[in-house]
């Protein structure tokens, strides 16, 4: 899950027209090489900006994760490759609550992991199958401001809800093309309403659900045209003032999308 909240004022060296619509956008920073020290990532899959403006990296094939401040400086890291708490089988996705706890989803051991804001291990459920609160590869994790828990169940077809404590709520999603079934559900992403979207990998779309998982709308097709998806579709996120941004990962691209109906 990707969680946006933090907003920064930039400005276009002169050489550079401004936008037609007048937003100054330029690059602002940048850190991380390969590697296994400090600020270095191996295959660093997705990240989580925290209310206070921390920065969390899923730093996949490290099996950890790293906390940077919003200009990238090293804070602290946790997680070892293995089963244990606090270790890690590809740490791939995580999102951060409002109140800072920190959820990872560790794929090949088929669970979610709840810290603190500084690592401390908290909680861990699910284990591998097809049964309520397992998975099959659990992809993607995402917070509700409610402090709901929603992941993204890949192999499983479905989408899973559970308490901040891990406990199973509901779930919805079948293996298919229609209304809110799914040809594996690969990205999620909860909106300040409450809204719930899902990257639909195989179904070259998105699907928009209430938080109790009623199905509102979905767009995309196989393309390379504006609106469409190409095979491999990556993440989704909404930022605060509704737009949904999708990362179209075969087509090398981001798209950005109003606020869906």
């Amino acid at each position: 899950g990707i969680s946006w909240s933090m907003t920064t004022t930039i400005t276009l060296p002169d050489s550079q027209p401004e936008p037609a619509s007048g937003l100054v956008v330029t690059f602002v920073s940048k850190w991380g090489t390969n590697g296994r020290r400090d600020g270095e990532f191996n295959e660093p899959w997705d990240m989580a900006v925290a209310p206070d403006g921390s920065v969390y990296i899923a730093d996949a094939l490290n099996n950890r994760i790293q906390k940077f401040t919003s200009a990238g400086v090293f804070v602290s890291k946790w997680g070892t490759e293995g089963e244990g708490d606090g270790q890690f089988n590809d740490a791939w996705t995580l999102d951060v609550a409002s109140d800072g706890s920190v959820y990872v989803a560790d794929e090949q051991n088929n669970r979610i992991q709840k810290f603190t804001s500084e690592g401390v291990f908290i909680s861990k459920w699910g284990t591998e199958g097809a049964g309520d609160g397992q998975f099959d590869v659990g992809w993607d994790v995402a917070v509700a401001p409610n402090g709901m828990v929603y992941v993204a169940d890949y192999g499983n077809y479905r989408v899973q809800k559970f308490t901040s404590a891990g406990v199973f709520v509901s779930k919805w999603g079948t293996e298919g093309a229609g209304d809110g079934q799914f040809d594996s559900a690969s990205g999620i992403t909860v909106a300040s309403n409450g809204s719930v979207y899902v990257s639909d990998y195989n179904n070259n779309r998105i699907q928009k659900f209430t938080s109790e998982g009623v199905f509102v709308v979905s767009w995309g097709t196989k393309g390379t045209g504006d609106g469409q998806f190409g095979p491999t579709l990556g993440n989704v996120a909404v930022a605060p003032d509704g737009s949904v941004y999708v990362v179209d990962t075969a087509a090398n691209r981001i798209q950005k999308f109003s606020e869906a109906p």
